[in-house]
């Protein structure tokens, strides 16, 4: 739907759901409401103003990622900035997630500076805080510049000097008008998941491989965060940790299931805010640790970033580095359409178990509903599934806080539908649909819905 065709309007009002309450009943008034994206996913110009290659953009040359897309054009954000803007503030979020691409700003990892592409961030900001929206920066969301992991990328030690010194340019940079920044977005799943992007499906190499790379990326952070400290004294630092219940598949999958959440939800998190690794990891990571590791880790933040989507469901596999695999889920549980287990009290187990667990202050920076959303006969896109996942999660929310959860804000994966990894541009995780030939933005239902319980909060 264009803005200002009112038939569309009406046929969408028409078919939203409207009878269940709000759940935002003993939400914080000062609680913070966003969206987020990645750089990756959305910018495109993949070649144009002295941006270096990704790993992501090598593994898209290779044809394995669903129907052969690439992230070359992706939403056009890096022309289509202003709108997309406009689109938020119309949206009514008072924060915005978004990732700096490390190869756009140093397009050899390392070394010389790309002003073209330090520019274009400083255009976005100034652009965010014009329409009052605060701007909270992500180093690192995967787009691991090639000209870095040519040279071992994550699984050499170098690694921690390169990520510091490109949060350094960073910090320096932005860091009078951003005050929000989180090192790493999801460090579990590019190192579980993302070790050999550039040689095909995305599998770890070697026991070896993923162990070393699990703690340089831990070193990274600490590292990271002391040097955006020195920068930007008032600055509030973070992580961002994709946190999902690992469930046995089988009654015989227990092991599987607490190895699985060693791996997946407690090897960053540990030893950033508790100083330890798990002890089913421990002694595969002592071989890449020297005196001092755990102190440089661990360095003061001030908020834990939490992406949940659903719970795992796992089994146990020999074959694998880690002792575990994906096993099947209960038939009676439902999911959505790409297949992910909807369960929102297993949200807000995880909301209360992560502030316990941490003692920090918890933003949600990724929760959606992926789907395969399509505009209708009027040109609108009723994705009325997409807005019960939400009210059910956000009610789920809402429960943790009654349940004692330190929980400070809610950011919906995503602003826009775009590139989503291996399956490509198949999956639409948007509250704005993109008609990709044409690069048309359609807001969809759920961003009516979403902006109207903004409102509703501001107003509690």
């Amino acid at each position: 739907m264009v803005a200002g065709d009112r038939s569309g309007d009406q046929a969408r009002r028409e078919r939203m759901p409207t009878s269940a309450p709000l759940p935002i009943g003993r939400i914080r008034r000062d609680f913070i409401w966003g969206v987020s994206t990645s750089s990756f996913q959305i910018e495109g110009a993949t070649r144009e103003d002295g941006r270096g290659p990704s790993v992501w953009d090598t593994y898209g040359q290779t044809g394995a990622i669903a129907n052969h897309d690439t992230g070359d054009v992706a939403c056009d954000h890096y022309r289509r900035y202003p709108d997309d803007i406009a689109l938020m503030q119309k949206l009514g979020v008072q924060a915005y997630r978004f990732s700096v691409a490390w190869p756009r700003v140093l397009p050899k990892g390392r070394g010389m500076p790309n002003e073209a592409g330090l520019a274009f961030y400083d255009r976005v900001i100034d652009v965010l805080l014009a329409a009052g929206i605060e701007p909270w920066l992500c180093l690192y969301h995967w787009d691991l510049p090639q000209a870095l992991d040519d040279l071992g990328g994550w699984t050499t030690r170098n690694s921690v000097g390169w990520f510091a010194d490109y949060a350094a340019l960073v910090a320096d940079r932005y860091g009078d008008r951003v005050k929000r920044f989180a090192t790493f977005n999801e460090p579990s799943i590019f190192t579980l998941f993302g070790l050999g992007f550039g040689t095909g499906k995305r599998a770890t190499t070697s026991v070896d491989a993923l162990h070393r790379s699990i703690h340089h990326v831990n070193l990274a952070h600490g590292a990271a965060v002391d040097a955006i400290r020195a920068r930007v004294p008032d600055s509030l630092l973070g992580a961002i940790h994709n946190y999902q219940p690992c469930l046995a598949s089988r009654p015989g999958d227990k092991n599987a299931a607490e190895r699985c959440d060693a791996y997946w939800n407690n090897a960053f998190p540990d030893p950033q805010y508790l100083g330890t690794y798990p002890h089913l990891m421990r002694s595969a990571i002592e071989p890449h640790m020297q005196a001092g590791d755990l102190a440089r880790i661990r360095r003061p933040v001030d908020w834990f970033g939490l992406n949940h989507y659903s719970p795992v469901f796992v089994k146990t596999d020999t074959n694998s580095v880690t002792g575990f695999g994906f096993g099947d889920r209960p038939p009676e549980i439902p999911v959505t359409p790409n297949g992910w287990p909807i369960m929102p009290d297993s949200f807000r187990d995880t909301l209360l178990s992560v502030s316990k667990r941490y003692a920090l202050p918890v933003y949600v920076l990724e929760n959606g509903f992926g789907g395969f959303d399509k505009p209708d006969a009027t040109g609108a896109v009723i994705d009325t599934d997409r807005i019960e996942f939400l009210r059910a999660y956000i009610g789920a929310l809402n429960a943790a806080v009654v349940g004692g959860a330190d929980i400070r804000g809610y950011f919906i994966w995503s602003l826009l539908d775009n590139f989503e990894w291996d399956a490509g541009y198949s999956v639409r995780f948007g509250l704005i649909y993109i008609d990709y030939p044409t690069q048309r933005r359609i807001p969809k239902a759920s961003f009516e819905w979403y902006r109207d319980l903004i409102k509703a909060a501001r107003n509690v």
